[in-house]
């Protein structure tokens, strides 16, 4: 068979301009005509044209790089200055321009609160196009990692152990150097103690200002490269890191919203990401009478946030914890017990009543027992109760909301609602963390890891618009 081989020192006739390099149907194409229709103004980038001083790169260009970047996954400075020497579509891209690294890393750290605001244009541009209705909603978190190693997380018992051995250290080179100059010998060996003991006391000031800012901010740890990531534990181990949240519309899968948050779990968070999806969405015109319903997962299921959530526009698709665990109740399980709202008691399964007995956290929780000797004559003692005192249920001010929820979960719509979240949520921290190989931050502090989040949330839009359009199908859609 014969075989084709290449030659280096062939003569070719070059195309005259960059444009001839690049493909009509290129993906490139679509990435150029999305960032022109982004409003840097709204975003908060100046562009300053009558500025004195050496001309800079414009930051449209800047941004082009950036998410065009971020959707092959090449997101290190050095890495983005490597292709716009080498990567031909890079090189149309920016017309020729070949920012250093520094250049790159210096406009990404100074507008990191003009980028957190592109996944919101973004997500109103999809609106126009048709791509997003916003009435059904799901919410998800995913942990990231932070650009911090959690070796330099501290707890307040890892800074009281330290400074105890820092102590220790110091008294020792502290006897050293009294010891050393007592015998006046060695050559220049009290130099080298005294450099020592200088480091430690410097190191000791240190763990002293951590464990007092852990004292005063009341955080059960603190990360002193990066303060606000926290420790977080997944599958991988744990690590320092930030909580991912992102809100995607049911129509197709598209992101609507996407955050970052310095927090362990997803409890408490639905409120404040509905909240955010809902700004972005407050430019459809809907109907009255409609509502936009809002799933999450069972890790949500912080019923005091829910409640701040829940609207007569707005219904929520939360299951509760015992829901999702499938676990069979017994016969004497807490739901089991009757609550009558005009008696204000509860009764047993064997008809036994529970009387109002207290009172607790500032009335989230209300106390029932039986009265004394009740529960010792029931047949059912010992295997109910084992108190001498009667059995006691706690009963929340939410007990009726949470009911209402665990209803709504089991409809056959709610169940349609929760199986099609899984397939469309969580494919977007998928897309985001195997295909675009982001599973860590470059960036420090919430603003830059918001920064982040925000381009990585444009590009996987980016991307399902090419999938649904084309790239010529969107280039059309958007002129």
């Amino acid at each position: 068979m014969a075989l084709r081989h290449g030659d280096r020192y062939q003569l070719n006739f070059f195309p005259e301009s960059i444009e001839d390099y690049v493909s009509e149907d290129a993906a490139v194409r679509a990435y150029d005509v999305f960032a022109d229709h982004l409003d840097l103004a709204d975003l908060g980038i100046v562009v300053d044209r009558i500025k004195a001083g050496c001309p800079e790169y414009s930051p449209l260009a800047m941004l082009k790089l950036l998410i065009y970047g971020y959707s092959y996954g090449i997101r290190s400075s050095r890495k983005l200055e490597r292709e716009c020497n080498n990567n031909v579509s890079f090189i149309w891209l920016m017309g020729g321009l070949k920012p250093d690294h520094k250049t790159i890393a210096r406009f990404r750290r100074n507008n990191k609160k003009a980028l957190k605001k592109a996944i919101k244009q973004c997500a109103q541009l999809c609106i126009k196009l048709g791509l997003i209705d916003g009435n059904v909603l799901f919410v998800d978190g995913s942990k990231m990692r932070a650009d911090a190693s959690i070796s330099n997380s501290w707890t307040q018992a890892k800074c009281e152990a330290k400074l105890k051995q820092l102590d220790s250290l110091i008294d020792k080179l502290l006897k050293d150097c009294e010891s050393t100059d007592q015998s006046e010998e060695g050559c220049g060996s009290l130099v080298h103690i005294e450099k020592q003991l200088k480091n430690k006391e410097a190191f000791r000031t240190k763990v002293s200002d951590i464990l007092k800012t852990l004292k005063e901010s009341g955080r059960t740890s603190i990360n002193t490269v990066d303060p606000d990531a926290l420790r977080q534990s997944g599958r991988q181990g744990s690590h320092a890191g930030f909580n991912m949240q992102g809100t995607a519309d049911s129509k197709h899968g598209l992101l609507v919203n996407i955050d970052v948050v310095s927090a362990n779990n997803d409890a408490a968070q639905l409120s404040e990401q509905a909240k955010q999806a809902l700004d972005v969405l407050s430019i459809i015109e809907r109907t009255p009478g409609s509502h936009v319903t809002v799933c999450a997962d069972a890790g949500y299921a912080k019923y005091e946030d829910l409640q701040k959530t829940e609207s007569e526009d707005i219904e929520v698709v939360v299951p509760s914890q015992k829901q999702v665990s499938k676990k069979e109740t017994g016969p004497f399980d807490k739901d089991k017990f009757v609550y009558d709202e005009e008696m204000d008691i509860l009764v047993c399964p064997e008809g036994k009543v529970l009387s109002k007995s207290g009172i607790r956290n500032n009335g989230a929780e209300i106390i029932y027992r039986t009265d004394k000797g009740v529960c010792q004559a029931c047949k059912h003692f010992g295997t109910c109760t084992k108190s001498t005192k009667g059995r006691m249920v706690k009963r929340y001010h939410f007990e009726a909301f949470k009911k209402m929820l665990e209803t709504r979960y089991e409809t056959v719509k709610g169940q349609e609602i929760y199986k099609q979240r899984k397939e469309t949520i969580e494919l977007i921290f998928g897309h985001i963390k195997r295909n675009l190989g982001a599973g860590h931050f470059l960036l420090r502090g919430l603003d830059g890891v918001r920064a982040e989040a925000s381009l990585l949330g444009c590009v996987f839009n980016i991307r399902r618009m090419i999938t649904i359009f084309g790239v010529k199908g969107l280039m059309n859609k958007l002129a």
